[in-house]
């Protein structure tokens, strides 16, 4: 039996809360959580759900609901297919190698699954020596700290970002170093650098 988008939810702040807390809400939660207007509210759709095989309840208890392998199954096929392709296995850049066909998959979740995950793309030079070129794409993953030589997006007083490596000269100064000879690091106080990302991967297109 389909479920309303109201029980949906019910079920769906009930999994979200015992992962969160690692036990079960009263009904009391249930009720503030979703905005229901009374507890009977609540009672209705436990019972609805319990009928329809997608929760258990202990008799007579408030902390005793329990998510089915029904739901947990539904979820599971819900969710879209992970991003994969082939991997055949690796090709010679310098001396030829013996081509040996492998049954491997290159996830991209690896890259792109994570919340914290976002790109950005890349305009100038400064990071040529470590491949990284204009009009590329960077996969980035949130993050405040980072150590040094982590290739990072580092937003300098306030107001411009940049991608380098970063290291920390002392307690108070930190140096943000280009990839290209020709460029100067940029040094300044510790206190005017905020870490914004960590570099994941770098993405190119050829045509």
């Amino acid at each position: 039996m389909a479920l309303t988008k109201r029980q949906k939810q019910v079920l769906d702040f009930i999994a979200g809360f015992v992962d969160e807390n690692r036990y079960c809400p009263s009904y009391e939660e249930i009720a503030r959580g979703l905005n229901l207007a009374s507890l009977a509210t609540v009672h209705k759709h436990i019972s609805i759900l319990e009928s329809k095989n997608y929760l258990k309840r202990g008799f007579n208890q408030s902390r005793s609901l329990e998510i089915t392998a029904k739901y947990m199954a539904e979820l599971q096929r819900s969710k879209p297919p992970r991003p994969e392709i082939p991997m055949r296995g690796r090709i010679a850049a310098g001396r030829p190698l013996e081509a040996v066909e492998q049954d491997e998959t290159l996830n991209l979740t690896d890259y792109i699954g994570g919340v914290n995950t976002y790109a950005l793309e890349v305009r100038g030079d400064s990071m040529i020596d470590d491949h990284i070129c204009d009009g590329d794409v960077v996969l980035l993953e949130k993050a405040t700290e980072a150590r040094d030589g982590d290739i990072v997006v580092a937003l300098v007083a306030g107001s411009d970002a940049t991608l380098k490596r970063i290291y920390r000269e002392t307690e108070d100064k930190i140096r943000l170093q280009p990839a290209n000879s020709a460029l100067n690091p940029i040094v300044v106080p510790a206190s005017d650098v905020e870490i914004q990302g960590r570099l994941l991967a770098v993405l190119r297109k050829y045509r």
